[in-house]
């Protein structure tokens, strides 16, 4: 990630913000899940809305995750 798209991202999350290229949707959103998952933060439902919608061309991935002790 450049420094100018990593400023472009800030603290967004994926409704406000996805990698410019394609191919990096689905590792964006597998790697936010897990994230999300392993500390059990919340998500708003603009999050949730965007991250099922984003998702959709991702049924292939699977999000893994160890939780934070």
């Amino acid at each position: 990630m450049t420094a100018k798209t990593n400023c472009s991202k800030a603290d967004k999350d994926p409704a406000g913000w996805m990698p410019p290229a394609e191919s990096a949707t689905c590792t964006h959103l597998v790697d936010w899940t897990a994230t999300k998952l392993r500390w059990n933060l919340s998500a708003d439902e603009t999050e949730q809305s965007a991250l099922l919608e984003l998702a959709e061309p991702c049924a292939e991935s699977t999000v893994e995750y160890e939780p934070a002790t």
